[in-house]
């Protein structure tokens, strides 16, 4: 079974990371935050390249075919 294919969980980290209060952080502690966001911004965007080229190369198998 494919990732795509299974249920979506509703709400998760993203939705409790953003909920969260930033008043009481310093401005080291937001630096961290900032640092570990764009940490994940860009381990999301590769994830999605790579899907994107597998999706690709297995469409273009499938054309041949």
């Amino acid at each position: 079974m494919d990732d795509d294919d299974l249920p979506r969980r509703q709400g998760g980290s993203l939705a409790a990371l953003t909920r969260e209060p930033l008043d009481p952080l310093s401005v080291d502690e937001l630096d961290d935050r900032i640092a570990a966001l764009e940490a994940e911004i860009a381990r999301v965007k590769a994830h999605k390249a790579a899907a994107t080229s597998h999706k690709a190369v297995a469409e273009a198998l499938f054309r041949k075919g």
